[in-house]
């Protein structure tokens, strides 16, 4: 069974997380910036080395201007019916 981390359902996940903040105009600087963490943290959460729990998408959801539930219901239509975790 794959790490979920690494799975294409979490992969799926950090597209859309990169796209809207890309999307948004936002640099990861900025990003960090706005939920009081620094690059490096956000490089590793957008490169799949850091994984992100739930508060933490809401947190990068906002800092990126985005609605999370919005947000979140566009990663889940992206989802596969079946995911391994």
């Amino acid at each position: 069974m794959p790490k979920s981390v690494f799975s294409d359902a979490y992969a799926i996940f950090l597209r859309a997380l990169v796209a809207a903040r890309k999307e948004a105009g936002v640099s990861q600087v900025e990003l960090a910036r706005r939920v009081g963490r620094d690059q490096p943290f956000i490089s590793l959460v957008e490169n799949g080395v850091r994984r992100v729990d739930l508060i933490e998408f809401y947190v990068l959801a906002r800092g990126i201007g985005a609605d999370p539930v919005a947000l979140f219901a566009s990663i889940a239509s992206e989802l596969p019916d079946e995911i391994e975790i």
